[in-house]
């Protein structure tokens, strides 16, 4: 059974999931009205991730025979000065979850629980690659100053990005 201080941890981390799913479905929708559809096309699949992130808490939670309590969610920003502004909030926002997700590993073990532990070790390594493909992606924009041939490039390499739901097993298949 999850104590109440994670479980209460883990209600705030579902609605941080989320909150990430909205504001990276803001992103796509700034990158669309800017006919970046590729660009705009990764932040949809980043989003499903996210929701599925969201779920996997979910059910963690219910079969550690704790409770789900949803909150509101806040609303993202919906305007961005530029493509490579909207992808650095992507990779602030992916750093911000990291810490988040580390604190509740860190929890985990200061409660001695392996259980929920053992789920956090499996977001630790998801953010891990989460920060290193959008760092790519900041990396890549910034050698183009952001504009430019190359920038459609890009975009027609990030429209090619496909969703892996996760297995029954809870990884990505």
């Amino acid at each position: 059974m999850l104590s109440e201080n994670l479980q209460k941890a883990l209600n705030e981390q579902i609605n941080a999931e989320y909150h990430s799913a909205y504001l990276y479905l803001s992103m796509a929708s700034y990158l669309d009205s800017i006919n970046l559809d590729g660009c705009a096309h990764w932040m949809q699949i980043q989003a499903q991730e996210e929701l599925m992130h969201g779920m996997k808490i979910y059910n963690y939670i219910l079969e550690r025979g704790g409770r789900v309590l949803l909150q509101s969610v806040e609303g993202p920003p919906t305007e961005w000065p530029s493509v490579q502004a909207a992808f650095e909030a992507a990779q602030k926002h992916e750093i911000m979850m990291t810490d988040r997700v580390n604190d509740l590993a860190n929890l985990a073990q200061a409660e001695k629980d392996n259980a929920t532990n053992n789920l956090m070790q499996w977001f630790v390594n998801e953010q891990v690659e989460e920060e290193a493909t959008v760092d790519d992606i900041v990396q890549k924009i910034r050698l183009l100053g952001g504009q430019g041939p190359g920038l459609f490039m890009i975009d027609r390499e990030l429209k090619a990005r496909t969703f892996v739901p996760l297995d029954s097993a809870g990884s990505g298949t």
